[in-house]
């Protein structure tokens, strides 16, 4: 059992010493078999997010989670506990509910048995008349799973002897404990049909030496210079890279004004023009800003803040959760990513974008990262989209992530290409081929 509190030293993400080598070969984007093993071997056995527990706030409340052709309930309990079971009928396998929704017992609609909140059967037609066997009723379950949470996300697990959910995660759990995560509010959420392999994502975000050539507009926010950003990897394949929310050195705006800094820097009553030169400006700017947010967070209202470092409430630890969720942490938002594969086609994959903020009193809007302004409130629709080269999802043009989407299609046909044998990495990618190493042991059934 890991200690919870106690963080491990990270291995460099920067040094491929680290790396076995293992080649990073084309098939593994679009070959069926490769995409049965990763079943076989792996969606069945690591935990799944299955959604936020805000949106099962009552006993009865239930979220329904798709994956591949398995479909999973999990259920707010009379105890306030949640649990986990298949979503198919222990009388003829009926998938019984399509959508989170709330009922005080599970009915089938094909032949009416119905299932109490514990999973347990209730009722069922002719139960003390036409069953030979018994009365299957207080008898019969459902198939249940593990279910636990951590930062506000309910997540469960097909495998009933992995680890728990706390080991699976370790050290993340240690490592963002003063983020109060089940507070943040999800005020956007986009399940978005994407042309390309689920682990495109992965590595697109276990690297941010695209940075500068797909994302322009990030280096006048984000620091992520080769020589500042932090690049930290475990042996559980995940890992993260600290950035600096200040102006990066090396891609300096036109003109030399950061306006979006100078905005940071008198939003908290700091004076951008009190530094001599663009350095002391994004250096010094960072540590006054980090000053100023400690000393004022309580009059300004920003209570989650109480128990974050210097270094959290100024930067954004981009965090990858093998093998297929990352979350960036900012001082005032939360963002989480995932994809998960099509269930016909490993060519395609879904990309899961839900945009989260603390609250701060007196706001009822927010400035989300990804998604623009929204009210300061649980989004209860989920927009599902396909991405169909940027045209279904417009109102994310210019984004981040929608610029991410935009190279997806072309990354993927690239992996069917002669001219493709494997990937010639930088340093500050050494993390992409860490992740297929750690895949590639998951399938040879040598994790966790």
């Amino acid at each position: 059992m890991n200690d919870q509190t106690r963080v491990p030293p990270p291995m460099n993400g920067r040094d491929p010493a680290n790396l076995r080598g293992d080649p990073i070969d084309g098939e593994r984007y679009y070959a069926k078999d490769f995409a049965q093993q990763e079943w076989d071997h792996l969606w069945t056995r690591i935990w799944h997010v299955a959604g936020r527990i805000a949106e099962i706030p009552e006993p009865g409340d239930f979220l329904v989670h798709e994956f591949l052709k398995e479909s999973v309930i999990c259920m707010r309990q009379d105890d306030g506990t949640i649990r986990a079971f298949y979503n198919s009928c222990g009388h003829r396998g009926m998938r019984m509910v399509t959508a989170t929704s709330s009922m005080d017992a599970i009915t089938c609609p094909y032949h009416g048995w119905r299932w109490g909140k514990d999973g347990v059967l209730q009722h069922a037609q002719d139960a003390d008349s036409d069953f030979s066997s018994g009365n299957p009723c207080g008898v019969l379950s459902l198939v249940e799973l593990r279910c636990d949470s951590w930062g506000g996300f309910v997540w469960y697990s097909m495998d009933d002897n992995g680890p728990s959910l706390q080991d699976y995660l370790a050290p993340m759990p240690a490592l963002y404990r003063n983020y109060p995560m089940e507070t943040a509010v999800r005020v956007a959420w986009y399940r978005i049909k994407v042309d390309a392999n689920w682990k495109f994502v992965t590595d697109n975000f276990s690297e941010s030496y695209h940075t500068r050539t797909a994302h322009p507009q990030v280096p006048p926010w984000i620091d992520q210079d080769v020589d500042t950003a932090r690049h930290e990897m475990w042996p559980s394949g995940h890992g993260r890279t600290v950035q600096p929310m200040r102006p990066s050195l090396t891609d300096r705006p036109a003109g030399g004004v950061d306006l979006m800094f100078r905005q940071i820097l008198t939003d908290w009553g700091i004076d951008p023009d009190r530094y001599d030169t663009y350095e002391d400006f994004a250096l010094q700017g960072w540590k006054d800003l980090k000053e100023a947010k400690q000393r004022l967070w309580q009059e300004r209202g920003y209570l989650h803040y109480e128990h974050m470092d210097a270094e959290e409430i100024t930067d954004s630890p981009h965090t990858v959760i093998f093998p297929n969720v990352t979350i960036s942490f900012l001082p005032d938002n939360l963002i989480f990513f995932r994809s998960e594969p099509d269930r016909d086609d490993p060519e395609k994959c879904w990309f899961d974008l839900w945009c989260m903020a603390f609250p701060v009193a007196g706001e009822d809007e927010v400035e989300s990262i990804m998604a623009g302004r929204r009210p300061l409130r649980e989004c209860d629709v989920c927009e599902v989209r396909n991405f169909d080269g940027g045209k279904g999802v417009p109102e994310l043009a210019g984004q981040i992530v929608y610029q991410d989407m935009m190279l997806a299609q072309n990354m993927q046909a690239g992996m069917h290409s002669r001219g493709y044998k494997d990937a010639h990495l930088s340093d500050q990618e050494t993390r992409v081929r860490f992740f297929h190493e750690v895949l590639n042991d998951w399938l040879a059934e040598r994790k966790p």
